[in-house]
This record gives structure tokens, C-alpha cells and sequence, in this order.
């Protein structure tokens, strides 16, 4: 810093393709902080350090940054500030604040040096000293990658790119890039296993009138892969000829590119914009994870095939856990991640795991995104509760549950809470609402009966999941923030509200919902919720004096399935 005159810098945990997890060649944040969760952004000045992370990593972020000098702070709290606001009050009128523009989102970089531009701070954005600094830095991942049949996607890489073409027109634009890795495995119906969780494979992609380029490092492809994919009209070039390809498409005068700052790397985004010209169309959503979201026939009957499947692999688990319980033998959190991957790795179409799973007994319920390490593995005892939050990736469909069990004798605030929970799951799985409605509006249904009991809970109610990808997808979500994205029908959603008392115990009960078209009303046309997840609700811990009629119908009618 002190040799590039940078009186700050800024870390995220991204990668050049904007994903929710990152390889490890590009945990700078990790390397420097020993932070190991899932979100966060570090900072550090000539003389102090700050990382913030949401309230799924408090406790853990305590923890993991004891005696490093470096302050946590709370992101998303009312008294805590921004990294940039944070770094507004430490730092001097023209001072140099650093930022990697490769691994940063376009548009978080673009607010960001707006926001120092307003405060007479400076901007580098081609601070990255870390390829000289750390030492044995890991690799990129050079995993093979496959094709995931058409029986599966419904759709050709052909079709898909013609869409894409179509929908480019429709934008008055010619051309786009591609750098987040399920939009461009969904696209050429490639899959891999980069990154644990994510069976995607690192690559740019490039769509014009004229190609369709995979930018990807060779030695990932078979020969069965390569010739699939120039069969399906896809040009293929090495993962480094990207910046070439930009370049010589910007210097095309009848290019206009089609671009979306939150799914595009800072630099491929100066790349395009920073030539002065007025052909780039900027758009929230892009093309393909709007297509990407809403799910065609072939991938929907997918998705109700692997539901069942897991549904299979859960009920063998609890019939293990409860008799392994009843016969007093030890069991830990990490045999019950164990036993899981055993029994859905015994189903058809097994890829991995969707997520690392959460399995926590009594008081790690309440750490939102606990998993159970060699240091903190607790035995299950026969009395609380163990909070399971899993999933798994099949070739036809990707899984996410949670279930809260009974494991022992529970309190009646266990059973209120459990219950007053399940109404609010329930009342969002049966919804109706008209078209256009977002995530936003929906999102009280599932929090109402607990806000009514003073309780909350900060992460959001739903997300979209992909279909044998990211288990995390947009455009849609249900949450308390506004998103512009609406629920429309074809999008998978999570119902996964939540209840945490810290040092005590957790709970979340979480299925996943299809939207489906409702019957149409004078008002226009409305859409529904169809459950997808197959797994019993535990009804040991159900207060049924708080339920309706209509409740209870509910959930007689959906643990009858598993009779």
C-alpha cells in the first residue's frame, strides 16, 4: 500500500465471476483475515483493520478474529457503518483508496467510487499486490467438465442461444458477456465441480449475432465435451483470450452490448464502458438468468422426481437417527452429515451436495449458518432440538430443506415457537397473488404470527434455486428489502422462516414452492404456490391449540404423502 501510495484497501470475498462462493485461489479476504464464511468484505488502513459480515457470521466471525487486530463489524445493524462510510471518516481528503477491479461487481465498484468521488477520495482500480505476496497461492480449479443431457435440460445449447439472441433484439442490442458461472453453465448445458457445492466450471462467455464463445482453459474439456459444444454452434477459446475478444468487439462500431453491472467483473465492465461510447444497454436482470429462472416442463417433472428421491434419503435418516437415540448410542452433529450424504449418494442421479450441511443440536441451532467442525461437534442427546438444513444436487434437480426434530423432550416456548413458524410457512406456501407481485410483498406472510410474538429473524424468507446448479439463484427472492424481480410462474422459491435464541436453540422449517398459474379472476390473472419438498413435518412439536382448521388440513394433507 505504502509503495502504491494506497491509504486503503478494500477485500472482497468474489471472484471475477460473482458468485456466492468463491475457489480458493481467490480467498484473498480468507488468506489475509482468516475468515472463513461465505460473505464478507475486509478493509485495512495504514493502522487498523475491519471486516464485515451479516448476521449469518456474527458468532463465527467473533470468534475466528480474536487476536488479529482486526474489529468485526456488524453489517446490516442500524448503528453500523458501511466499509465506505467507515473509511470516509478515517481517511483524509485525496487519499488513495485500492480495490482489485477484477473481483469486484461492476456495480457495487461504480457506488463505490462514486460514493469517495463525493468525499474528494481517490479510486485505484488495479490495486492487486496479492499474486506477489502470497505464496502458494492456490490454483484455479482445473476440474473436467460435462454436459448435462438434453433428457434433463429440455432445451438445446442451439435453442438457448437463439433465445438469448432474440432477447438481445428485444433490447436493441447485438452482444453480451457472461461472467457468473451458473448463467453460463445453464446456457451451454455444461456442468462441473470448481467450486465445493456449485457444479459449475470457471469461464467467460461471449454472445453476438455472429458467435458464441466459450472462453474456458482446454485442459477442462474432453473430447466428448469440445465437439458437443462446436456441434451446438459454440465457438471455444482459452479462458485468457477474453479481454482480446471485448477489445475487438468494442472497437466494432456496430456493437451494442447488452450488459448487467451486478453479474459483470469491474474491469470486463471498463472494458466495455470505458471507451466513451453510447452502445451499451445497462439492465437489471439479465436475458439469461431470466430464462435460467423459470423452469420449462422437462426440468420441473425433474425437480419432482429428485424431491421424491430426497424425500427417500431424509426418511432413512431420521429412521436411523431416532433408533440409534433409542438404543443410547453416540451421535454427533457430523455423523448426522455423514449419514446424510450416505443415503442420498445411494439415490439415481446423485451429483453432490447442494450446500455444506448444517447440522445443529441445541444451542448451535441458533448460529444461523452453524456447521459443525472437529472442535465444535456436539453430541445429540435425547432431548432438544437438531436443526438439519441440507440439500443435493441430481442430474434432474437440485434439493433444500430444513427440518427442526424433536429428539427429546422439548418445552412448550419450543412448541410455540415451532408452531408459530409452521403458520407463517404455511400461509406463504398458500398464497395467491396477482402477476407482477414481488418477493417484498409476499414476505410478511411468513414473519407475521412470530412478529406478533415479538420475535424475528434477519436473513431472508426465500430464494430462487437452480435446476443441477447453484442452490442460490436469482432474479427472484422473498425477503423484507425490495427486489424488483416478480414471482412469476416456472420460478423454484424457498419458504424458510426462522427462529433463533442465542445459547439456546434454533428453528427453521424450510420446503421449497413452483409457481403455477391460479385460476384467472376478474381481477386479472393470479399465481399460486405448489410445494415441492417431500419430507414429513415433525408434529411432536406442534402446539395444535394455535392452529386453524385450515391449518391443520394443510399439514394433515402433507405429511399424508409419507403414510
Amino acid at each position: 500500500m505504502s509503495q502504491a501510495n494506497v491509504q486503503a484497501c478494500i477485500v472482497p470475498l468474489t471472484d471475477p465471476h460473482c458468485g456466492e462462493y468463491t475457489p480458493e485461489h481467490w480467498k484473498t479476504l480468507q488468506w489475509l483475515s482468516g475468515f472463513t464464511g461465505s460473505a464478507g468484505t475486509l478493509v485495512v488502513t495504514a493502522d487498523k483493520a475491519g471486516l464485515w459480515t451479516d448476521s449469518r457470521y456474527f458468532l463465527q466471525a467473533d470468534e475466528q478474529l480474536k487476536h488479529t487486530g482486526i474489529e468485526l463489524f456488524k453489517a446490516g445493524l442500524p448503528d453500523t457503518p458501511t466499509p465506505e462510510q467507515w473509511l470516509v471518516g478515517e481517511l483524509q481528503a485525496g487519499d488513495t483508496v485500492g480495490i482489485e477491479g477484477e473481483v469486484f461487481v461492476a456495480s457495487q465498484a461504480i457506488a463505490l467510487i462514486n460514493h469517495f468521488e463525493k468525499n474528494r477520495l481517490h479510486v485505484n482500480t488495479n490495486f492487486a499486490p496479492y499474486a506477489t505476496l502470497w505464496h502458494n497461492r492456490p490454483e484455479i480449479p482445473m476440474d473436467k467438465a460435462f454436459i448435462l443431457p438434453e433428457k434433463f435440460t429440455g432445451e438445446s445449447v442451439r435453442s438457448k442461444i437463439q433465445r438469448l439472441r432474440e432477447a438481445l433484439h428485444a433490447q436493441k442490442a447485438n452482444c453480451t458477456i457472461l461472467a457468473t458461472l451458473d448463467s453460463i453453465a445453464w446456457l451451454f448445458n455444461l456442468r462441473g465441480s470448481d467450486i465445493r457445492y456449485n457444479p459449475v466450471a470457471v469461464s467467460y462467455a461471449l454472445v453476438s449475432d455472429t458467435e458464441a464463445v466459450l472462453f474456458i482453459d482446454f485442459r477442462k474439456l474432453t473430447g466428448e465435451v469440445a465437439d458437443y459444444l462446436r456441434g451446438e454452434g459454440v465457438t471455444l477459446a482459452e479462458y485468457t483470450k477474453i479481454d482480446a475478444f471485448v477489445t475487438h468487439y468494442v472497437q466494432d462500431t456496430s456493437t451494442r452490448f447488452l450488459v448487467a453491472p451486478n453479474k459483470i467483473n469491474y474491469h470486463l465492465f471498463q472494458g466495455i464502458a470505458g471507451q466513451a461510447r453510447n452502445d451499451m444497454n445497462e439492465v437489471d436482470v439479465h436475458p439469461v438468468d431470466q430464462m435460467k429462472a423459470i423452469k420449462n416442463a422437462t426440468e420441473i417433472a425433474g425437480f419432482r422426481h429428485a424431491m421424491q428421491r430426497d424425500g427417500v434419503a431424509l426418511m432413512k435418516f431420521e429412521a436411523w437417527l431416532r433408533n440409534q437415540l433409542a438404543e443410547n448410542k453416540t451421535v454427533t452433529e457430523l455423523d448426522v452429515s455423514q449419514k446424510l450424504l450416505e443415503f442420498r449418494s445411494e439415490q439415481d442421479y446423485f451429483v453432490s451436495e447442494s450446500f455444506e450441511t448444517i447440522a445443529a443440536y441445541g444451542a448451535h441451532g441458533a448460529i444461523v449458518h452453524y456447521t459443525p467442525t472437529q472442535e465444535s461437534n456436539a453430541q445429540i442427546l435425547p432431548q432438544g432440538l437438531l436443526l438439519v438444513d441440507s440439500g443435493a444436487h441430481y442430474l434432474d434437480g437440485t434439493t433444500d430443506l430444513t427440518r427442526t426434530i424433536a429428539v427429546g423432550a422439548v418445552t412448550d416456548e419450543m412448541k410455540r415457537d415451532f408452531t408459530l413458524l409452521l403458520k407463517g410457512h404455511i400461509a406463504l406456501a398458500q398464497a395467491k397473488f396477482p402477476k407482477g407481485t414481488v418477493g417484498m410483498q409476499l414476505d410478511i406472510l411468513a414473519r407475521q404470527y412470530i412478529w406478533q410474538a415479538g420475535e424475528n429473524y434477519l436473513h431472508g424468507t426465500g430464494h430462487g434455486v437452480g435446476h443441477c446448479l447453484n442452490v442460490h439463484e436469482g432474479p427472484q427472492s422473498i425477503r423484507m428489502n425490495y427486489n424488483p424481480a416478480p414471482v412469476l410462474p416456472g420460478m423454484i422459491t424457498s419458504n424458510e422462516p426462522g427462529i433463533y435464541k442465542a445459547g439456546r436453540y434454533g428453528i427453521r422449517i424450510e420446503n421449497l414452492l413452483l409457481c403455477v398459474p391460479a385460476e384467472p379472476t376478474g381481477c386479472g390473472e393470479f399465481y399460486q404456490f405448489e410445494t415441492l419438498t417431500r419430507c414429513p413435518i415433525d408434529t411432536s412439536l406442534i402446539d395444535t391449540g394455535l392452529l386453524t382448521e385450515e391449518e391443520t388440513r394443510w399439514l394433515s394433507d402433507y405429511n399424508q404423502f409419507f403414510v
